[in-house]
Order: structure tokens, then C-alpha cells, then sequence
């Protein structure tokens, strides 16, 4: 098993970190000692992180859609040196009414998850090469879904950008080998989140933040590549994934109907 980023306390950049999975990762991670640089779009509850965390947390607000902003980090990445690791865990939902088809909300999801993600990982690599030019361990996180798996109705947009995000992680993962960074891939179900609290529809095996932030430490603890919870939903979703491709269309077409037809 490979050596894990975390056998020790170290400095990591978590974006998303002001709501949601992202606040319950940094609040473990701040728990065991390690040095956080909070990112998110509002910088009040990373004022708040940082007080509850004196001298653990770096306080950086961004949208990490906007690459100029990134750049600007790059100057904190420097003064908080070695950065051994990055959780990128910003992202969006939103669904898609095919009725009134919109082209708009399948952009906003690729902008925010897909391109927010890569400009974040254009921004960070360079300070983890700098890590591992140092002789230490250094370790690429993309946080994605497990919706990819199956064709959910009204999910176009949200299950195409996490596909993407997992495409992007496993290429990642292979081209930075060589240099020795772990990307490891991280790909939960249904979590208890503001973005989740919107959802009008019924969520199986439904888990609150703190303990889907609990599964992802230890799995990053574990040296971990691959990251997916509950695993009750998450092999679920894979097995349907594995059946003939008739068979997902016509389940995947009953299940969009019944939610129609049954709205909560």
C-alpha cells in the first residue's frame, strides 16, 4: 500500500471549504493538526474557520472559476511552503428541465466543475511539484460524484461534469505518475448539503457532511486512489452501470417517469 500524504501534519489547499462537504473536510482536517489554506467564494465563514483555528488556517478567498484570482494564490501557496496537498471540492448543481431544454445550465455546471477544477489544478501544481522536488509526498485530490455512474434524468449537465472531472483525474493520475504526485479520485452519493438541501426529489442512503469528510480522511489516510461512500449506494450504481446498456435505458426512462409522476 502506498505511503499516505497524511502520515504527518502537513499544509494542504482545500477550495469549497466554506459550506457543505467542503467546511466538514476542513473541520477534520484542522482536527488532526494539519495547516488548511481555506478557499471559497465567501469569505465570512473562512474568517470564521480561521478563528475557531488560530495559526491553522490561511484565509484566501476565490472563485476558482476565475484564473486570475487563482494566480493571486500563488503568492500564499509560496509563503506556506511545503503545500503537499490539494482537495478541490468546489463545485455546483443544477438541473436541467428538458421540456424547456436549456444550454445554459449544462455550461454552468462544466464551467463551475470542469473548468473551475482545471484552472485550480494550473494553479496548485506547481507548488506540489516544488514538494516533491523537496523529497516529499505531494498528492492531488478531485472530489466528483458518483451520479456519472448512471443516466439519472434532469442530471445532463451535473452527471456530464463529474464524468469529465473523473476522465480528467485518471489522465491526471497517469501523466503525473512519473513525477510521483497521487491523484486520487473521490466519488460520494448523496450528501447532506446546501446544494442537496434544493433537491425535490427522494436521495437513497442519504449522509450527513461530517461523515462523508470522516470517509474521505480515512480513505486519503489509507493511501487510497479511488474514494466512493456510502458503498452500499455507490456498488449499487456501478452493478446497474454494468448491465446491458437496453436495460439502463429502460430503468433510467421508468425511474425519470416515476419521479414525474410521484414528485415529493
Amino acid at each position: 500500500m502506498s505511503q499516505s500524504t497524511l502520515d504527518r501534519p502537513i499544509t494542504l489547499w482545500l477550495t469549497g471549504a466554506s459550506s457543505g462537504i467542503g467546511e466538514a473536510l476542513a473541520q477534520a482536517m484542522l482536527a488532526q493538526g494539519h495547516h488548511v489554506i481555506a478557499t471559497g467564494r465567501r469569505r465570512e465563514p473562512l474568517e470564521t474557520l480561521a478563528a475557531a483555528y488560530p495559526d491553522q488556517v490561511t484565509v484566501a478567498p476565490a472563485d476558482t472559476t476565475d484564473r486570475g484570482a487563482l494566480n493571486g494564490l500563488t503568492a500564499t501557496f509560496a509563503e506556506q511552503a511545503p503545500l503537499q496537498m490539494a482537495v478541490l471540492n468546489a463545485g455546483t448543481c443544477e438541473y436541467l428541465d428538458v421540456e424547456h431544454f436549456d444550454a445554459d445550465v449544462i455550461e454552468h455546471n462544466l464551467h463551475t466543475n470542469v473548468t473551475g477544477t482545471a484552472r485550480s489544478v494550473e494553479a496548485v501544481l506547481p507548488a506540489l511539484r516544488e514538494a516533491r522536488r523537496q523529497g516529499l509526498p505531494a498528492e492531488l485530490v478531485i472530489v466528483g460524484s458518483s451520479a456519472w455512474w448512471f443516466p439519472f434524468g434532469r442530471a445532463e449537465g451535473y452527471g456530464a461534469s463529474k464524468a469529465a472531472l473523473a476522465y480528467l483525474a485518471h489522465s491526471l493520475r497517469a501523466d503525473l505518475a512519473a513525477e510521483g504526485i497521487r491523484v486520487t479520485l473521490v466519488s460520494p452519493g448523496f450528501v447532506k448539503t446546501p446544494l442537496t438541501d434544493r433537491n425535490d426529489f427522494p436521495m437513497p442512503c442519504l449522509i450527513e457532511a461530517t461523515e462523508a469528510a470522516d470517509r474521505i480522511v480515512k480513505g486519503l489516510q489509507r493511501g487510497a486512489s479511488e474514494i466512493h461512500f456510502p458503498r452500499r449506494f455507490t456498488l449499487t450504481l456501478k452493478l446497474l452501470g454494468a448491465l446491458p446498456q437496453s436495460w439502463v435505458d429502460r430503468l433510467a426512462a421508468r425511474m425519470t417517469r416515476s419521479s414525474k409522476e410521484h414528485p415529493e
